[in-house]
């Protein structure tokens, strides 16, 4: 007996000074992609991210940084591995598999791991396809497991899942219930809180505490699914026992699912589990409730959605491997491979930073979150930054971010002669709740934004629409948007600023859209007077802030400057308000003031904003100045020292972030595509 006892902790040492290998071997080999990894994104509140390179050294969290934890194992014939979520409770049974690398593009993330004889991919796909609302709405990710020998003979394989219920809560010790059952042709798990708080809470740092997450597998893939506590959720995989449920009802529970494939050989064998929320009511506009865009007019259930996305898998995965391609090549066309790279980090995380629903009239609401930087719901200057990657995709979801901006005033609600900062506080979207304006900001915001639309789409038809606060915001830059009084602009972390001329900057290219849309409308009288003041207001903004070799960050500072992003609208819009010497002397500036992590806001500070650095950078002429830019970027994306979805905001000294993460304006980061295609050279 001794000697047996011996001889088990030698083999239990043996075993963890082969993991310990294992994983230095994969630590060495994995090169960064993303400060975090997407897993399964869909909007604010379902959202799941991995924060190492490696998928099975971290346990899956949201955004926010709280665990939500999804567990991923497999058996090769009598040895298991873990592939998936940190293994945090010890067990010699279970080694780490050997990662041999992570693949991300714009609606996938991929892993590819080497288990003993069996070499196992996981495949997250979130298909965020911006041509269709339905699929775009959908809330279900597919988690897909292929496996296939790598010595040429057969070996038996098992597949575990599991996902824990605190996916469905904002905090962990909210009561869940949780229930197993079949419907059209699935075998699904479900779960959500007792009490069922709807839309009962706004805020930044919080998870969705009401709806119901779901995990479903088909009937027919030979699997068999229970609910457990945490912590005994492996057991029957483990053991080989047949599984049952222990718990339905509790805290932290989890929902587990075991796939037998049976003999796996040389060729390929996948299975397909889906992972989704039924939010029930998504957001509160103006007090009423809403329901998701996919059900919005509550007439299709969870079944029949996890269903159809079950059949359309195939033809989904082959829609994404299409884009995820097609959107690659573009972004290297226009900005080379670093630049298509963090076009990829970006994709997921802008578009997930919202919700689509439909209003009571059934328009259009694409609404988004500013996550960790005051968790206003369809902030004004937070739709700006983000605006390039949805007029490149679909300009119909930037109008759903413009929408909700226009009913506040056309309404009467919102009376000032300058658009509201907000709706309010996510999800409750019933009036403007940030403590201040920023008047010039968000005038030259929606002015810009929907003559990028008019630009894209090729007609004005959507000014039209939204003529008279156009005009009366227009009316606003006219009168107090060239010299600018003391007031906050989007970079309100850096305080209030009186004579901001890259502020001014955005007034006069206003004030030349208008007058762009006004021509584009048929009324060339308008259009030919604000043309003219716009002409000399870019003038007037030349000689008022030179600076000899750059222009000042305000008309009253000598020895300033900061970072002009808003001129990029002169030349995506072809305003041609300003000279190209205008816009070579600034890139020329520019470039003696970078830092290792990227060229700074302004003078004033060594921090920048990664947005405005790749809008800034699209002003230059020349791929070379472009790459310039994007290189410490690009450093910053993937060597920075905070793990957490891309932070917008960080210190280019450090390569630090500074605060907010998982933001929608890293849509921005498509100005370079979209100027490109403005200018009749993309795709």
């Amino acid at each position: 007996m001794i000697r047996s006892n011996i001889k088990i902790s030698i083999l239990s040492l043996m075993a963890i000074l082969y993991t310990s290998f294992l994983l230095a071997q994969n630590t060495v080999a994995q090169q960064r992609l993303a400060p975090a990894y997407p897993i399964i994104l869909h909007d604010p509140y379902f959202s799941i991210w991995s924060a190492s390179d490696l998928l099975n050294t971290s346990t899956t969290k949201h955004w926010t940084g709280e665990k939500k934890s999804m567990r991923g194992l497999v058996k090769v014939d009598n040895q298991i591995y873990n592939l998936l979520g940190n293994e945090e409770e010890e067990n010699d049974q279970v080694i780490n598999a050997q990662q041999k690398q992570v693949t991300l593009n714009a609606t996938q993330t991929i892993y590819d791991f080497t288990c003993g004889s069996i070499d196992v991919r996981i495949t997250f796909t979130s298909p965020l396809l911006m041509d269709d609302l339905d699929l775009l709405s959908s809330p279900v990710s597919y988690i897909t497991y292929t496996a296939k020998s790598n010595d040429g003979l057969p070996h038996r394989f098992k597949i575990y899942f599991g996902a824990s219920t605190d996916i469905a809560v904002n905090t962990s010790d909210q009561e869940i219930i949780a229930q197993k059952y079949k419907a059209s042709g699935l075998n699904i798990l479900k779960a959500g809180t007792v009490n069922q708080p709807v839309l009962k809470k706004s805020g930044d740092n919080l998870r969705i505490d009401w709806g119901y997450m779901y995990v479903a597998v088909s009937a027919v893939a030979n699997s068999k699914q229970y609910i457990t506590a945490a912590g005994h959720h492996r057991d029957p995989f483990m053991t080989n026992d047949s599984p049952s449920t222990s718990s339905t009802q509790g805290k932290g529970l989890f929902l587990n699912t075991i796939i037998d494939l049976g003999l796996v050989g040389k060729k390929p064998q996948e299975r397909v589990l889906m992972l989704g929320y039924d939010d029930v009511y998504s957001i509160q506009y103006f007090q009423n409730n809403l329901r998701p865009w996919w059900n919005s007019n509550g007439s299709k259930t969870i079944e029949n959605q996890l269903a159809r996305s079950s059949d359309k898998y195939q033809e989904t995965i082959r829609k994404c491997t299409v884009f995820n391609k097609k959107m690659y090549d573009a972004a290297i066309k226009a900005g080379g491979r670093q630049y298509a790279d963090l076009c990829v980090i970006a994709y997921r995380q802008s578009i997930a930073a919202h919700k689509l629903v439909k209003d009571t009239q059934g328009g259009l609401l694409f609404l988004s979150k500013e996550n960790f930087s005051n968790g206003s719901i369809n902030t004004v200057d937070v739709t700006y930054p983000s605006a390039p990657l949805f007029l490149l995709y679909n300009p119909d979801l930037l109008k759903g971010m413009l929408n909700g901006i226009f009913h506040y005033s056309e309404s009467g609600k919102w009376t000032k002669p300058f658009p509201a900062h907000d709706l309010g506080t996510y999800p409750l979207a019933n009036g403007q709740t940030y403590p201040g304006d920023m008047p010039v900001e968000e005038a030259g915001n929606m002015i810009l934004l929907t003559a990028a639309i008019a630009k894209v789409e090729g007609n004005a038809g959507y000014a039209r629409k939204h003529w008279a606060s156009l005009s009366t915001w227009v009316k606003y830059l006219e009168k107090d948007g060239f010299d600018p009084a003391n007031q906050l602009c989007t970079d309100d972390f850096a305080g209030h600023l009186a004579r901001n001329t890259n502020l001014s900057m955005k007034a006069i290219t206003g004030i030349a859209a208008y007058a762009q849309l006004a021509g584009m409308l048929g009324d060339n009288e308008k259009a030919q007077k604000y043309r003219d003041i716009a002409i000399e207001m870019a003038a007037k903004w030349q000689v008022m802030c030179d600076e000899g070799d750059h222009y000042a960050l305000t008309f009253d500072r000598n020895n300033t400057w900061s970072q002009k992003y808003n001129l990029v609208w002169d030349k995506v819009l072809q305003l041609n308000l300003f000279p190209k010497t205008v816009y070579d002397k600034e890139i020329r500036y520019y470039l003696t003031k970078q830092n290792e992590f990227g060229l700074p806001l302004d003078s004033r500070k060594t921090y920048t904003k990664s947005d405005w650095v790749l809008w800034t950078a699209t002003l230059a002429d020349n791929q070379s100045d472009f790459e310039k830019f994007i290189m410490p970027i690009y450093k910053y994306a993937t060597e920075g020292s905070v793990r957490v979805p891309l932070s917008d905001f960080h210190e280019t000294t450090t390569g630090k972030m500074i605060s907010m993460q998982a933001r929608s304006v890293v849509g921005g980061y498509f100005m370079k595509m979209l100027e490109q295609k403005m200018l009749g050279n993309g795709d």
